[in-house]
C-alpha cells in the first residue's frame, strides 16, 4: 500500500515538475521574443515593425503578408511562430493582436501576379505593401526570411532579415499569425466558390486530395500555373501512354 502511495506521489510530483518546466519555457520564449527589437532600439531605431508572409508554397491562392507594430515590450501570452500553433490558438491570438497592436496591416498578391513576377518577388511585394499601410510609419522593419537579393521588388524602409524570425521577434511572430489566419479565411471563402478542390481543408497546398482534384477537374483560375509545371508534365506523359 505504501509503495502505491509513494508511486502515486512520485507520478504527481513529476507531472507538476513537467508542467512548471513547460510554463517556464513558454515564459522564457515569450520574453526572448523581444531580444531582436531590443538590439535595434539600442542602435537608435524608435518605431520597429515586424513583417511576415503566409502561402508561399501552395499550388493555389494568393500569398498574404502582414506587418505589425506591438507596444514595446508587450508580452501576448502564447504568441509564437504561427506554424507552431493550432488553428484555434491562431484565431484567439489574431483577435488579441488586432486589439493590442499599435498598428497592423494585411496585404496580398494574387495568383496571376505570382505567375508573372515569381513567388520571391510576390512575397516581398506583399510585405512591402503591408508595411506601407502602417500608421504610425515605422522607421525600421524586421523581416522574416533569409534573402531578398535578386528580387525586383524591395522593402521601402531600412530593414533586417531574420532567419526563423517568427520565433525570434514578437512583431514578426504577430505578423505571422495575422498573415496565416487572413489567408486561411480567404481560402475557406474560395472553397465556397470552387468546392470541388477542397481549398478549405488543405488551403491550396499540394496534398493527395488536392492533386486528385486536379487530376479529376483540371486547374481553376485560383491555381498558380507556374506551380503546376510538374503536374502538367506528368499529365501529358499519362496522356501519351494512354494514347
Amino acid at each position: 500500500m505504501n509503495s502505491e502511495v509513494e508511486s502515486w506521489d512520485a507520478l504527481h510530483w513529476n507531472s507538476r515538475k513537467r508542467y512548471r518546466s513547460s510554463v517556464m519555457k513558454n515564459k522564457q520564449e515569450e520574453s526572448d521574443l523581444w531580444s531582436e527589437e531590443r538590439r535595434f532600439w539600442e542602435s537608435g531605431c524608435t518605431c520597429i515593425c515586424g513583417a511576415d508572409e503566409a502561402g508561399a508554397g501552395p499550388l493555389a491562392g494568393p500569398v498574404y503578408a502582414a506587418a505589425v507594430i506591438l507596444p514595446p515590450g508587450r508580452l501576448i501570452p502564447g504568441l509564437n511562430d504561427s506554424k507552431k500553433l493550432t488553428a484555434r490558438q491562431r484565431e484567439i491570438l489574431f483577435d488579441q493582436i488586432c486589439a493590442e497592436a499599435q498598428a497592423y496591416a494585411v496585404a496580398s498578391v494574387d495568383e496571376q501576379t505570382i505567375d508573372v513576377i515569381d513567388i520571391l518577388n510576390a512575397r516581398i511585394r506583399a510585405m512591402d505593401e503591408a508595411i506601407r499601410q502602417l500608421v504610425p510609419k515605422p522607421d525600421f522593419a524586421l523581416i522574416d526570411g533569409n534573402r531578398d537579393h535578386g528580387s525586383r521588388c524591395s522593402i521601402a524602409i531600412p530593414h533586417a532579415l531574420l532567419v526563423k524570425g517568427d520565433s525570434r521577434s514578437a512583431n514578426i511572430a504577430a505578423a505571422s499569425v495575422l498573415a496565416k489566419v487572413s489567408r486561411d479565411h480567404y481560402m475557406e471563402r474560395l472553397s465556397e466558390k470552387y468546392p470541388e478542390y477542397g481549398f478549405g481543408q488543405h488551403k491550396g497546398y499540394g496534398t493527395k486530395q488536392h492533386y486528385a482534384a486536379l487530376d479529376r477537374c483540371g486547374p481553376c483560375p485560383a491555381h498558380r500555373r507556374s506551380f503546376l509545371v510538374k503536374w502538367e508534365a506528368r499529365r501529358s506523359e499519362c496522356k501519351k501512354v494512354d494514347g
